[in-house]
């Protein structure tokens, strides 16, 4: 059974773990730990594949361990299928990466130990199937990849980072728990089968959808729960940083979907607006977050939380067409998020791949010290550039088809029955079209900034390529990535299965289309052929090379190059990420940072120079986060002195919260 091949790599990576504990300080660990974690994350993906593609049945275990009276239940099934591949995927690729990238980690003993325990926790998240097994294995998930942030424990802003992140996974375990508990009812049946017979109230259903949105959107990175993840990412090593935001964010989607699409039932309209209005929010502030940012890998996160955005654009777009009986519309939007939680498992990992051996050769993550390592990177360059193309959502890579995807979907609206819908829906749209067209120019900036020009610092002088282990997983990634764009239709009907089961229908089999183009729902709509795109592109591009080269002058002219009115040769006189953000950060700066600039321009004749500051606060902290905290601080530091009362006093407080709590069973109805 393929569940019994998932289960006992589960196991094994348990078993691996401890090799991570006795290792960790000979060189043979790294080879030990990431070999046998992409050995087994292999396994595992070639069996979700072979269930996904096979279309086979769904599979159920239970094993004798977790609650007495429950054990411990797991299912592998069309969704969990798909999950599963998009999580061992990313962790064979991460751990070949890590392979070589692991050489330059200065704390093994805080990484390998915890690394295949994170594998194993994502794998068992996906296919558990009760409440109790989902929330041991969740926890589980969330504290072994804290362990991972918190590797490099010396630096202060990671300890922050892991303080944030512990609180913001406990919170959202907690609104999980709430919702399984209602789930569960009076009965505690706390098996997804039975929580799909049972049929809550319309206000148990909406009350549920709150908490899961809360529980899985705060994992995830949902707007106003993301304060965690662009803090978190960064400060694990790189191939970590590739998991935590290219997968771990795509099982808290997968968490969403199993309880909402599956063990919830039929949704009611309403829930769509939720996840819509939080979904479009979402996009627009990650990637206006991301334009402001230096430090790289920073950028990076927060674009996860601009993709995530996207993804819960398409979930609720599905619930919405399904609710009214859409089942059509419902499957094109439902796969447009699958679609595009693969795309961006592989463009983002591939992102922090490159940013990983960028510091890895630079010891620098703040674009402001990098600059020209195309020259002494240049395979690193290329791969990056191709992660920037797909994450831009530019044809003919996959990060555009999945967007069209969506915005097809997007189009469909207008049949929706619910002026709500009717006003909301295009609204979204445009804040989806506003946030791929900054994420364009994020990405310039971010490859321009980082590999073009001169370099800034000796640091970026020194720079060398990265080793055959880490340009190896980018180069497979960036295939991939080339792959799904130019043949979407094979990666569409393998979703089929899933939508089928989730939504009651699935888009039209695209592989008999004629030329390998794509069609969402009619020939008379719309198609798009990802092969002839990308034709074209290199056929254009080679005849513009040869006609250059075939008909420019080879006569040898001398000329001053242009400096664009600086000549001084200084690299200070580039374009910087700062100067490159600003007129973003001018029209969006008031409302969305509260941005301030302060100039210091001495007068003539003081050889200062002039400095400019500018000033960005977070909002979403300064409104939300930052009271919560000085709340929590003021009701901690009053009740400090309870901490040395004497033996008395406690027993005192123990009898009161006693009688108090037998005054509440007497009087309970």
């Amino acid at each position: 059974m393929t569940l019994t091949v998932i289960l006992a790599s589960s196991a094994a990576l348990l078993v691996l773990a401890a090799f991570g504990v006795t290792l960790h300080r000979e060189p043979a660990g790294r080879i030990v730990v990431y070999g046998g974690s992409l050995a087994i994350s292999a396994v595992v993906l070639v069996a979700a594949l072979a269930h996904l593609l096979g279309a086979g049945p769904s599979e159920t275990t239970t094993l004798p361990v977790g609650l007495p009276w429950l054990h411990a239940r797991f299912q592998l099934d069309a969704l969990a299928a798909f999950f599963l591949a998009v999580v061992n995927l990313g962790a064979a690729l991460g751990s070949l990466y890590a392979l070589g990238y692991g050489k330059h980690e200065q704390s093994p003993q805080r990484v390998l130990p915890f690394y295949p325990l994170f594998l194993a926790g994502m794998t068992l998240v996906v296919v558990a199937d009760d409440a109790f097994s989902f929330l041991f294995t969740w926890e589980f998930m969330s504290l072994s990849s804290w362990a991972l942030v918190m590797a490099h424990d010396e630096v202060p802003e990671n300890r922050r980072a892991g303080y944030i992140y512990l609180v913001m996974a406990s919170f959202g375990t907690l609104c999980l728990l709430l919702a399984f508990g209602l789930l569960a009812g009076p009965d505690g049946q706390y098996a997804f089968s039975a929580m799909r017979e049972s049929t809550p109230s319309p206000g148990t259903s909406a009350l549920v959808l709150i908490l899961v949105l809360i529980g899985t959107g705060s994992k995830a990175g949902l707007v106003p729960l993301h304060v965690w993840l662009p803090l978190a990412h960064p400060a694990a090593p790189s191939h970590v940083s590739a998991l935590l935001s290219g997968v771990m964010t795509k099982v808290a989607v997968y968490g969403f979907i199993r309880i909402v699409f599956d063990v919830l039932g039929t949704p009611e309209w309403w829930w769509s607006m939720v996840v819509l209005a939080l979904a479009g929010i979402t996009c627009v502030m990650g990637v206006l977050y991301a334009l402001m940012q230096h430090d790289l890998k920073r950028l990076l996160a927060y674009h996860t939380v601009e993709n995530i955005g996207i993804i819960f654009i398409g979930l609720g777009l599905a619930l919405a067409f399904q609710a009214h009986g859409m089942p059509v519309p419902a499957a094109l939007a439902f796969t447009a998020a699958l679609l595009h939680v693969f795309n961006h498992s592989l463009f983002k990992s591939l992102l922090f791949f490159g940013s990983g051996a960028v510091l890895a050769a630079t010891h620098e993550r703040d674009m402001e010290h990098l600059g020209g390592l195309i020259h002494p990177m240049p395979l690193t360059a290329f791969a990056f550039l191709i992660g920037c193309v797909a994450i831009s959502a530019l044809p003919p890579l996959n990060g555009f088809v999945s967007e069209w995807l969506t915005f097809q979907a997007i189009l469909l609206s207008p049949q929706l029955p619910s002026w709500g819908l009717k006003f909301l829906v295009p609204a979204v749209g445009a804040l989806l079209a506003l946030s791929a067209a900054l994420a364009a120019a994020c990405f310039v900036k971010a490859f321009g900034v980082t590999f073009l020009g001169r370099p800034r610092t000796e640091a970026a002088r020194r720079a060398h390529e990265a080793d055959r282990f880490s340009l190896a997983a980018m180069f497979i990634l960036a295939a991939i990535c080339l792959l799904a764009g130019i043949l979407p239709g094979y990666f569409i009907d393998a979703l089929g299965p899933v939508a089928k089961a989730m939504v009651g229908d699935s888009m039209p089999v695209q592989r008999d289309v004629p030329y390998l183009s794509i069609v969402p729902i009619a020939e008379s709509r719309s198609t798009y052929n990802g092969l002839l795109v990308f034709l074209f592109t290199a056929v254009s591009v080679t005849a513009a090379a040869l006609a250059m080269h075939r008909f420019a002058s080879d006569r040898l002219r001398r000329a001053p190059a242009w400096d664009c009115g600086y000549p001084d040769p200084s690299p200070l006189t580039q374009y910087s990420a700062s100067s490159f953000a600003q007129p973003i950060r001018r029209v969006f700066g008031t409302l969305v940072f509260r941005a301030s600039e302060q100039v210091d321009m001495p007068p003539p004749g003081d050889a200062r120079p002039a400095r400019l500051v500018v000033r960005l606060s977070d909002l979403v902290w300064d409104a939300l986060y930052a009271p919560i905290a000085g709340a929590v601080t003021f009701v901690a530091n009053r009740l400090e002195p309870l901490q040395s009362l004497s033996i008395r006093h406690y027993l005192s407080f123990v009898f009161a919260a006693l009688v108090g709590l037998l005054l509440v069973l007497a009087i309970w109805p």
